[in-house]
Order: structure tokens, then sequence, then C-alpha cells
């Protein structure tokens, strides 16, 4: 018989309020050894508190919070604590000296997996760089490395994936699913849930509801309680059920199903219709717009001056036709941002030019949240735009529709903009584009400051919305569900498609890194000789490095004929021919058939290199 997991954290008829809004209403729960849960509900609706309350960092109001004795808890909040007259270097390390750190494999992974190596590349002065001058993103890495290199027994985090690159998060996830600390996490990212979790907390009107499984088991479990609440459930509305449908079925780009059970699931979607139909908004969307929507013919474009001058685009031709859903990944600085300005014309190239279509009508979210009247009230400011909205399939929303859909019901129509959240303020800043009916979407890290049941409302809305769609975003899950096709810039001034999706995107660069790293490895004066004695000679070492040699020179030439499929790709995407989309379907089936090979290849090289 297994042994009894070591309860850590108790809760007992715990209350806590703010103002006259209660976050916790007599809440009782416990969290043990082992345990792995995500927190989600509604922006304001007591999650954070939950985890301050767990942490001992806020007392309740009444009831009583336990920790077992010992217990070492490691917390991120939203908001850091660092010193900032201090170096990167004492916060992570306390300034030991650099060969007791490095010689710490956790320490080294943590530091690599967040800041891109042990030199800290990305910071003017590596790890002597003061913590003062950081930006929020850098602060935010540098707190999240310091609670996962501590000794803890308990891991508390608060939106983890906040400021971090898809990278980043498939990192982190890799990290928190090999831990053996608890841990629990408050964050809007469905992908880290379903990756990292093994429960699910769901705070809503003061209470915590417990549920088994990550986030896939944990829509299921809520959309089940819902049919039995309710035998009048309207099925073609219900939110649960089609997301429950899309994560069933899976999207191409996904690699691992959801673990829930599947007859269970299977019942509840068997009338479901697909989330959207791709070719017919496309067509719907070619009558709005005609054949040109964006084309870049060979552009270039740099930004900084002198040494520092930096170039982002070089002679690019490329193109967003009418209906695409397309979702853009990238490193940080690769020039995401920049190509959305040079889109909406905000920026010009520096050489080639910029086409846009003569009927598109953009909206564009950006990262910052637009300045409103702090005067006036929610739904005034939405109909300030439109009283209502055409979402597509001959359907129309009014102003107070939409703006329940996204959260604001009854008196929260009513409410002053100035008393807002930020999140509240980025989902009014989201209806009010949706409002104005445009018929391309720029969406640059829209699901920031988003809360989850928001996030499938807006998924919903984008479902049946018979436009051009351009997604920036570090949410894996949101691309997956809202986009047809991915396409990456990796810093070299080129914009590859990506057949693999995200999945792709992560190989690449995992071989990106890895290649510079093991060469430094194989050059490197100060490094240990790694010959091999007895039967393996110098005979098999050569041996080793010819088929080194040939993997390399299938791999360049691999690199040559993707970068010829994709431009095969983009001519069949031509706006000006209609498309030919057979030859488009012929295109992909090869790239795809080209990056298994790669991977194939990619693997060897490392095991020979080894």
């Amino acid at each position: 018989m297994a042994p009894q997991a070591v309860n850590l954290v108790n809760l007992e008829n715990v209350s806590k309020a703010y103002t006259a809004r209660t976050l916790l209403d007599k809440v009782s729960l416990g969290l043990s050894e082992g345990d792995r849960i995500g927190v989600v509900g509604r922006n304001g609706g007591g999650k954070s508190t939950l985890l301050r309350v767990l942490a001992k960092l806020d007392e309740p109001d009444s009831g009583r919070v336990t920790h077992t004795g010992g217990l070492r808890v490691a917390f991120v909040g939203q908001h850091d604590t660092l010193d900032p007259q201090a170096t990167i270097r004492h916060e992570l390390v306390a300034d030991k000296p650099d060969h007791e750190w490095l010689a710490d494999a956790r320490v080294r992974d943590v530091i690599e997996g967040l800041f891109g190596g042990v030199e800290f590349p990305n910071f003017p002065e590596g790890m002597d760089t003061r913590i003062g001058p950081l930006s929020g993103g850098e602060r935010r890495r540098v707190a999240l490395a310091k609670a996962l290199m501590s000794e803890h027994d308990l891991l508390l985090l608060d939106e983890p994936t906040n400021h971090l690159d898809v990278e980043g998060i498939a990192w982190l996830a890799r990290h928190l699913a090999a831990a053996k600390p608890a841990m629990l996490t408050v964050t809007h990212d469905r992908w880290f849930l379903d990756a990292v979790t093994t429960r699910t907390w769901e705070v809503v009107n003061g209470q915590v509801l417990d549920y088994d499984g990550g986030y896939s088991a944990y829509i299921l479990a809520r959309a089940e309680r819902q049919r039995q609440a309710d035998a009048e459930w309207d099925r073609k509305q219900n939110l649960l059920r089609k997301e429950l449908a899309w994560l069933r079925r899976g999207a191409p780009a996904r690699t691992s199903k959801p673990k829930f059970r599947i007859e269970a699931a299977n019942a509840l979607i068997a009338a479901e219709p697909p989330a959207r139909d791709s070719s017919e908004l496309q067509k719907f969307a070619a009558s709005r717009l005609g054949r040109t929507v964006y084309e870049l013919e060979d552009v270039s474009y740099a930004v900084g001056d002198g040494s520092e001058r930096k170039q982002l685009l070089k002679d690019v031709t490329w193109q967003l036709g009418p209906g695409e859903r397309l979702g853009l990944i990238g490193v940080n600085g690769s020039g995401k941002s920049s190509l959305v300005r040079l889109l909406l014309g905000e920026a010009k190239p520096d050489s080639g030019r910029v086409v846009t279509g003569v009927t598109v009508k953009p909206a564009h979210l950006s990262q910052e949240v637009a300045e409103i009247d702090p005067s006036w009230r929610v739904l005034e400011a939405v109909e300030k735009v439109h009283s209502t909205v055409d979402i597509g399939k001959g359907k129309t929303l009014t102003a107070g529709q939409l703006l329940e859909r996204f959260g604001f019901a009854g008196e929260k129509q009513w409410t002053r903009v100035g008393d807002l959240s930020g999140g509240e303020r980025r989902r009014l800043q989201l209806l009010r584009l949706l409002m104005d009916a445009p018929n391309v979407l720029l969406l640059d890290e829209p699901t920031n400051d988003l809360d989850i049941d928001t996030l499938t409302a807006f998924e919903d809305i984008l479902d049946g919305w018979p436009g051009t769609l351009l997604v920036v975003s570090h949410d894996r899950y949101f691309l997956e569900r809202t986009t047809d096709r991915v396409a990456a810039l990796y810093g070299d001034g080129r914009i590859r498609l990506l057949p693999g999706g995200v999945d792709e995107y992560l190989a690449h660069r995992e071989q990106q890194l890895t290649r510079p790293a093991q060469a430094r490895t194989t050059k490197s004066p100060t490094q240990p000789s790694n010959q091999v004695k007895g039967s393996t000679g110098a005979q098999e070492q050569r041996a080793a490095k010819k088929e080194l040699a040939r993997i390399e020179r299938r791999l360049d030439k691999i690199a040559e004929a993707e970068a010829k499929l994709h431009e095969e790709l983009s001519r069949a995407y031509d706006g000006q021919s209609g498309g030919d989309y057979l030859a488009a379907a012929e295109a992909d089936a090869k790239l795809r058939e080209l990056h298994e090979e790669r991977l194939r290849l990619e693997d060897e090289w490392l095991s020979l290199s080894e």
C-alpha cells in the first residue's frame, strides 16, 4: 500500500473580503505533497488572493491557515520584491564564485532556460547587470529563476508565463513537470495548465471548486455539470461544449491529446459542428476584401543606428491573403511588432514596398491599453463606436450583448471606465475594436490580462468572423485555437511558414541553439579530450566525422529545399492569381516530409557529436 501524501497546507473556513466584495467565503481545502494544481477563474475573482492566503502573505478575515512544520514556500507574485540596487548575480546566487554555481546542474538548467545561457547574452553587463533599470519582463524572469533555484517544498506561481516567449513557456513546462515539490499556479495559459497540472481549482463566487485533471478534464467536468443542472441546455450556444469539441478533436499542430474520459467527451460533442468552416470563411472574406490584403515585395527593414543597427527583414516577399488566419511567432526582437507596424503604415521599409488592398479596414490590438475617457460608462464607451456589430453569417450583436459575452453583465455595464481593473480595460479595448466592424484584425499579444472565460468568448466570436486575422502571441493554445497556419521570424531577416506549427518552431530553435553550443564544446582548448580507448579508435572517429559532414551537407540541402517550397507556397497563395490550392497542398506535403527528415538527421547529428 502506497504511503499517504503528507498534508502541507490546510485552509479551514477561510474568508477574505476587500471593501464590500467577498473573494473567499468560508473556504476549506488542503494541499499535499505531490499536488500539481492549476487555479482558474474570472479576473478579480480571488485567485491571487487565494495564493497569498495560502502563502501566509495575507491574513484571512476569519478562519485558519495551517502550514506543516518547517514548510519552505517559494512564491512568485505578479509584483516582485527584488532589490533594485542589487545585481542579478546577487539575487540568484548570492555572490557565490562562478565555479560553485556552475557546478550545480539545477542552477545551470534554470539560467539557461530563462536567460538563454550562463553568459546572460541579452543583458549588457551579464550577470552583473543591476536590477533597477531592467524591464518588467526581465525582472519577472529574475524573480522566477530565484524561486525555482531556491530550496522549497511548495511552489506558488501567479501568472508565471507572463513576459515569457513560446520557448520560455515550453522550457518552464518541462522543468515543472519534472520537479518534485508540490506546485500551485494561477494562469490563463491553457496549454501550460494541461502540460503541468493534474488538478484544477476554480475560484468562483467566493468558493473554490475542485476538479481532477488539467484544463481539458476541467472543461469536460464543467460541461457535464452544466448539462446535468440544465435540462434545456442550448447545445449550439454553449461555449464549454464548443471548447470541449475542439479539445477532443485536436488541432493539427497539437502533439498530445487531452487526457479525459473519451466516451463521456464524445457523448457531449456528438452533434457539435467544427469550430469553424475555414474554406467558407475564406470565400466570404474574399468577397469583402478582394484578392489583395497585404503584400510585401522585396522589403528590407532595419532598426537602430551604426554598429547597433539590426536587420529585421531582408528582401522579403510575402503576403497575407483574404480570409487567412495566421499566427506569428519568433524570438524576442526578431521583428514581429515591426512587421505589424509596416503593414499598418506606421513604419516605412528601407527598400521594397508594402501593398495594402483598397478595401482593407484594419483594427490593431496592441500590447498597450489605449486610453479611454475615465468618466465614460462601460456601455457608453462601446456605443460611441457602434451600437451593433456584425459577427458573420448574418448574426449581429448589440453593444450590451457583446459586453455580456465579455464579462460585463448587469450593473457592470454602468461602471465608470476609471474604476476598471487593467484586465477589464483590456477587454473594453478589444470590444471597441470589434464594434468598429474591421475586416482585418492584427492582434499583438491579445491574451495579456484576459481570463480564460473571456478568451473562450473571444475565440467563439473569431470562429465565425469572416476576415483576415494575424495573431502575434506566445499563447500556444490561443494560436492553435484561432489560426490555421503559423509563420515564424527567427531573427535572420526571413519569414518562414511552419507546416508543423509551434512544435516545428521549437525543434528548429533547439537545433539553432544546440549547434553553436556543440561547436564551442568541440573547439574549446580548455575542454578535456573525449578520445575513446579500446575498440573505438581513430578510424571510427574519422568515420563519425565523415558522417557528421554528410549530415550537415544534407541539412543544408534540406534548408534550401524548404526555402524554395516556402516560395512555392507564397506563389500558390498569390492574390493576383486567385490562389492555386492544389499546388499549395503539394508544397505543404513536401515540407512535412522534409521536416520529418530534418528532425531525424538532427537527432543523428547530436548523437554523433556526443
